[in-house]
């Protein structure tokens, strides 16, 4: 009866039919299940075949008994989910009434196509509740479904149900398995499934190479490929560029060159992804030529071909030859896609390459990639590295989808990169405006400029609701925007709340500790190091170095200086630099010395530390011929340097040697910056040429207040306190607030030109309108005003009517306005001030000793002296070098 049924079915098909065969196998496997053969139904014509599913469903139904006929059902499942329609397949398997485990696996399968992953899942468990029979295509389908999901709990689940009905050994089974525990960064897991059983499929070897490339361990995709090349597996066209990306990221061309050799031994190098990705390996390995010469011999290439060798160009710093790649691009009528684009925008984002930069901008407006978000995104950054914020301002209003976040994050990056915080903080806050939410990008770059602990806050309170604090970049950015805004114990918490801390951030925060006067904590941070097994890198050195010289404690400094021996990272510029400021900030300067002359590459910070730790201490001859040395090998000497080395040879009173250095400094250009023409300025004061002061303060292009108070002193020195008070006033005008040091220069011109009443204005007006608290050199200044216009007496009451304690300097200044004025009686009473505040003070013995001499009074000069030899005192007898 079958047989008869058989036959008539056989002979209502017709050849052509015959030929259009819809099997109901697996979707999207090449093997078919092996417990019933697959059935085909066909149809009588070619439009039914490619017509609609419910039109295909229709005539099935005409022509088969789709109750009695689970397999014709099958097709109707399998129609329907060709063309995702879910809802009718679920509609025909409750009908049907003889499901079988095909039905399922279609329905699991189709579910998968349509991305309804819970949907599969809902579906594996009611076929399992249900009691149908499971096999490799089933776990193998599921396991997809758990893998998009990255649900391992499920997964892990599935597995034992797997590995208890014996399909562990699998590779469709395993396959899904290795994917799912890649895709939830479980490679650990992942490895545990590949070693259990080792077999010779193709995708499962696969599968774990992608899976360690995607988790980075590219050694270990390196080292399973070997394994597999061992073990006589052919790989096929995956395999060799999964393996090819894991050489490119680690720039191992060597092993690179032996996949290429492995894949013309296995003829895939016709494939035209194999060679693309022989040509991203040679370009990012910066064999460019290489690269180029693979291009050419691909018998099939594409826009990832081309884009590939534009993008090698781009970070080999050769953004003509990518330009020129694109032109050929072009030429050749190659597909050019938007990553294309973003990459020869990169390539121009280089102030040499301006003109091209508008040339292909002109193109990309024409050809219509310039409303692709992505695209303007590279925009904004190509005309911020050429140097043009306001075109990348102009990019981004004319941005007509502002639903990508890229966009504004882009934007606020480069207006946050230019100091622009204004327009940054106002771009964050529009961002809401639009609905959007700010994501870890804009956070991180806001953060890097706001200097208001208040708004910091509140973006800290947003980093919380969002759940953004776990990223790294948003919470070093958090904390050191709590450092620069002066709170370093908010800084610190929010250190210590990060998990997994880099050495970025561990390098600024030993930098934030140092920055706000904590040096000794920066210290004790670094020590923490170890135990957290972080090892410092140039920049946490190079920070705690700094802290060791703020500290001036050699000890610590040698201690690290050997730790970085024992490391290894001794020869890094940045740490050697850092290592010779802190011996001469130490005082160290044998040691500093010592080790300067072992720096092979000696570089501009090295040489000015050197040269300023000698300055410092007066050794003029070691601080000119370092100097000197420094010129002749052509390193750049930083105004720092330069202001040390004038600053000796003010000291020194060589002004020849002054006149050259400032040649020098106008032979450079750095004589406008204020701060070296202000070294300039007080050299000249300190030789005594007020006329080569004033030249040099005018060169100055826009002086700072350091300029000013050395014009101010430099015409209180020589005597023109007049001149030194129309510098104030000059100062004032252009809108610069004087400081402490400003007001002892106003101060010293007055007491020189004898202005009384001035002295006293000032006195008062650095405190009723600055704020500034009068120190012991201010009142200094004032006593000798009036001691020099012969108030002693009026002298004397100011000193008892400070609100400091008066000290040896102070009395002293007046002790010596007595003995030029003949005021014994006073200068009696000064000395023995002076006496009973230092009694090992010789100056006060001797001055008093004079007074008594003038007068002639030698009986009590003995008595001095005798009372100078009871203290056990000893002046040292004047000499004369003539």
């Amino acid at each position: 009866m079958n047989s008869i049924s058989c036959q008539q079915l056989e002979h209502k098909l017709s050849p052509f039919g015959r030929k259009l065969i819809s099997s109901v196998a697996f979707a999207g496997s090449t093997s078919s299940f092996p417990e019933q053969p697959p059935i085909q139904f066909l149809t009588k014509s070619r439009n039914i075949i490619h017509s609609k599913p419910e039109i295909s469903h229709a005539h099935l139904i005409k022509t088969q008994n789709l109750e009695g006929n689970t397999h014709a059902a099958n097709s109707v499942l399998h129609n329907y989910g060709e063309y995702s329609r879910m809802d009718n397949a679920a509609k025909v398997l409750e009908e049907m009434p003889k499901q079988n485990s095909v039905s399922w696996n279609l329905m699991i399968s189709n579910s998968n196509k349509a991305l309804l992953y819970q949907d599969s899942w809902r579906l594996f468990c009611r076929m399992h509740m249900l009691g149908f029979d499971m096999n490799m295509y089933t776990y193998g389908s599921i396991l997809s479904a758990c893998g998009a999901l990255t649900s391992t709990l499920w997964g892990e689940q599935v597995y034992g149900l797997v590995m208890k009905n014996g399909f562990f050994s699998d590779g469709y089974v395993r396959c899904g398995m290795i994917e799912l525990f890649s895709r939830s960064c479980r490679f650990s897991d992942a490895l545990r499934v590949f070693y259990d059983y080792l077999c010779d499929n193709v995708v499962c070897w696969n599968a774990i190479i992608s899976g360690a490339v995607k988790n980075r361990e590219y050694w270990v995709a390196l080292d399973i490929f070997r394994l597999m090349w061992g073990e006589f597996l052919k790989p096929n066209e995956f395999t060799i560029p999964s393996v090819l990306n894991a050489c490119v990221s680690l720039l191992e061309l060597q092993f690179g060159k032996m996949v290429h050799g492995a894949a013309i031994k296995c003829g895939l190098e016709s494939d035209v992804f194999v060679g693309t990705s022989i040509v991203d390996l040679y370009a990012k390995c910066g064999f460019m030529d290489e690269a180029f010469r693979e291009l050419m011999q691909m018998p099939v290439s594409n826009v990832v071909s081309w884009t590939a060798m534009l993008n090698g160009f781009v970070q080999n710093d050769d953004p003509i030859s990518a330009v020129q790649i694109f032109g050929e691009m072009r030429n050749k009528g190659i597909e050019i896609n938007n990553y294309t684009v973003t990459c020869v925008l990169a390539a121009c984002a280089n102030p040499t390459m301006a003109k091209e930069a508008i040339q292909i901008h002109s193109w990309i407006y024409k050809t219509g990639y310039y409303q692709d978000s992505v695209v303007q995104t590279s925009f904004i950054n190509m005309y911020s590295k050429i140097g043009d914020v306001a075109l990348s301002e102009l990019v981004f209003a004319e941005a007509e989808n502002l639903e990508h976040l890229s966009l504004w994050s882009n934007m606020i990056s480069v207006l946050a990169q230019n100091s622009d915080s204004d327009k940054s903080i106002h771009l964050f806050r529009r961002i809401f405006q639009e609905d959007l939410k700010p994501d870890k990008f804009c956070c991180s770059s806001i953060l890097g400029v706001v200097d208001c602990l208040d708004l910091g806050r509140q973006i800290h309170s947003y980093i919380l609701k969002l759940g953004l604090i776990s990223n790294l970049n948003v919470s070093s950015s958090l904390f050191t925007m709590y450092s620069k805004c002066g709170s370093i114990e908010e800084s610190y918490i929010i250190f210590e709340l990060i998990e997994d801390k880099d050495n970025v951030s561990w390098a600024s925060m030993i930098a934030g500790f140092v920055e706000h006067g904590f040096s000794d904590r920066a210290v004790e941070l670094f020590r923490e190091m170890p135990v957290e097994e972080i090892v410092p890198d140039e920049m946490t050195l190079t920070a705690v170095l700094n802290a060791c010289s703020s500290l001036q404690t050699l000890k610590s400094g040698k201690e690290i200086h050997g730790f970085i021996l024992r490391r290894g990272v001794g020869e890094l510029h940045i740490v050697n630099g850092a290592i010779v400021n802190m011996y001469t900030k130490c005082g160290d300067l044998v040691s500093a010395r010592s080790f300067f002359d072992m720096i092979p590459l000696k570089d501009k910070f090295s040489c000015s530390s050197m040269i300023t730790g000698y300055a410092q201490r007066g050794h003029v001859e070691d601080t000119l011929q370092l100097f000197k040395q420094m010129l002749i090998t052509d390193l750049d000497s930083s105004s720092f340097t330069i202001s040390s080395v004038l600053g000796v040879i003010a000291l020194s009173n060589r002004s020849r040697i002054g006149i050259q250095v400032h040649a020098h400094c106008i032979k450079m250009g750095s004589q406008s910056e204020a701060s070296t023409g202000s070294s300039v300025v007080t050299m000249y004061s300190k030789c005594g040429s007020i006329d080569d002061c004033c030249k040099a303060f005018k060169e100055i292009l826009t002086p700072d207040l350091v300029s000013w108070t050395a014009m101010i002193v430099s015409y209180a020195q020589n005597g023109k306190g007049g001149d030194a008070l129309q510098v104030y006033e000059s100062m004032r005008n252009s809108g610069i607030q004087p400081d402490s040091v400003t007001f002892v220069g106003v101060l010293s011109a007055c007491s020189h030109a004898g202005l009384v009443e001035e002295g006293y204005f000032f006195l008062n007006s650095m405190m009723k309108d600055y704020g500034i608290e009068p120190g012991y050199r201010h009142y200094a200044c004032m006593v000798d005003l009036l001691s020099r216009s012969g108030r002693l007496t009026e002298a004397e009451r100011f000193i008892c009517d400070m609100p400091i304690k008066p000290d040896a300097l102070i009395w002293g200044t007046l002790l010596a306005a007595c003995k030029l004025h003949d005021e014994v009686e006073l200068g009696k009473l000064v000395a023995k001030k002076i006496i009973e505040l230092e009694p090992s003070e010789v100056g006060a013995y001797v001055s008093l000793s004079n007074i008594w001499a003038s007068l002639g009074q030698w009986d009590e000069v003995l008595k001095i002296r005798g009372s100078l030899r009871g203290t056990g005192i000893s002046k040292e007898p004047g000499w004369s070098s003539l």
